[in-house]
């Protein structure tokens, strides 16, 4: 009876987390997005995972990542949240050399390197090749056994990852794998215990895991994420502020309206220690495709914290701007996802909030 009761004792808890990719790339896409500290706190959800970065008590960034389903998800099952190496995590995921950002990211301003890919059976040699050559997988007319059959189809798959977590003080176990025939690794990477997080809440806060949600702010306007990249990505590194100017809609007649078009609707004015920057942008479908603005507003922020919202803009596809009343802003990006347009599922996004500085600072 006793040595049952210690077999009862000794048999593993069923993982606090287990999740599954097929294409690494948009994972640590979303991933890169947050990754300007040391380490970031996982929180594991119903509905699957939020990864959470802070600096300096100012800024905060998140990305949200949905489960496609929640067939292994208990419903009554408490959250739990960890701190992690984030560089680590990214590390292990491009272990193959094939998390690299996504078709969509490099178009919009990423990387792409070459690598040399793993020789396969019947192959004469090695190749080189960049990601898009590594995203082509052989063709199987069989059907899936193995890890294939976790992953899915080995036709046109990326590299896959299985990741699971047991609890608190046991490791990150990540499972990668390109397909059956070749290679595949186990990284174990050490988790922490999470610690308080900066409490930044945007009122009304009715998101409900939709990238723009139509919340009343001061300044709000969505817009494809390529001129605001591109605008801050021509801003001279050593400029210390970073401020937005808005400004209501125009009249729609007399001289009101006269005066209006010489108040550009939003600015954005850039000063360092070598001068300042303004650049102005009109009420342009092409650009904005909306844009609210109740009254005149102008806040100012540290250039060095909205500069690390980049790194989730390159990926992005869309952005939303919001600021509300306190000069609290919210940068909303849109993810792209490999999953068809038809299938029901919320979409990933990561989002930043930040401070605007002090009255004696701006």
């Amino acid at each position: 009876m006793s040595q049952n009761g210690d077999d009862a004792e000794d048999a593993p808890l069923p993982p606090v987390l287990k999740a599954s990719v097929h294409d690494v790339r948009y994972f640590a896409a979303l991933l890169r997005g947050v990754n300007f500290v040391n380490r970031g706190t996982v929180t594991i959800t119903k509905t699957g995972f939020v990864v959470m970065a802070e600096e300096a008590r100012t800024l905060l960034g998140t990305a949200y990542i949905f489960a496609d389903d929640s067939q292994n998800s208990d419903p009554d099952e408490d959250n739990a949240a960890f701190e992690i190496p984030l560089n680590t995590l990214i590390e292990c995921l491009n272990i193959f050399g094939t998390a690299g950002y996504s078709a969509s990211a490099s178009g919009a301003g990423g990387t792409t390197g070459k690598y040399k890919k793993w020789k396969r059976a019947g192959e004469d040699s090695d190749q080189e090749g960049d990601e898009d050559d590594a995203r082509g997988r052989r063709q199987s007319n069989g059907t899936a056994r193995g890890i294939d059959s976790y992953f899915g189809s080995a036709a046109e798959k990326g590299t896959g990852m299985r990741m699971t977590y047991a609890g608190s003080g046991y490791p990150l176990t990540l499972l990668i794998a390109e397909d059956a025939a070749g290679p595949t690794t186990t990284c174990e990477i050490t988790t922490y215990e999470a610690e308080p997080h900066l409490q930044l809440p945007f009122e009304p806060d009715r998101m409900q895991g939709k990238p723009v949600s139509p919340v009343k702010s001061t300044h709000q306007l969505r817009t494809q994420s390529s001129w605001l990249r591109d605008a801050l990505s021509e801003l001279d590194p050593s400029c210390d502020k970073l401020t937005f100017i808005g400004n209501p809609p125009p009249a729609t007649n007399g001289k009101q309206r006269r005066l209006a078009d010489a108040t550009p609707m939003l600015r954005i004015q850039a000063a360092g220690t070598f001068g300042s920057t303004e650049m102005d942008y009109p009420n342009d479908r092409d650009v904005l495709e909306t844009f609210e603005c109740t009254r005149p507003v102008s806040f100012s922020y540290r250039f060095g914290h909205i500069s690390r919202t980049l790194r989730a803009m390159q990926s992005s596809t869309k952005t939303s701007l919001r600021i509300d009343d306190g000069g609290l802003m919210s940068l909303q990006f849109l993810m792209p996802s490999p999953r068809a347009k038809t299938e029901v599922a919320a979409d990933a996004f990561i989002e930043f909030r930040c401070l605007a500085l002090d009255d004696e600072l701006g």
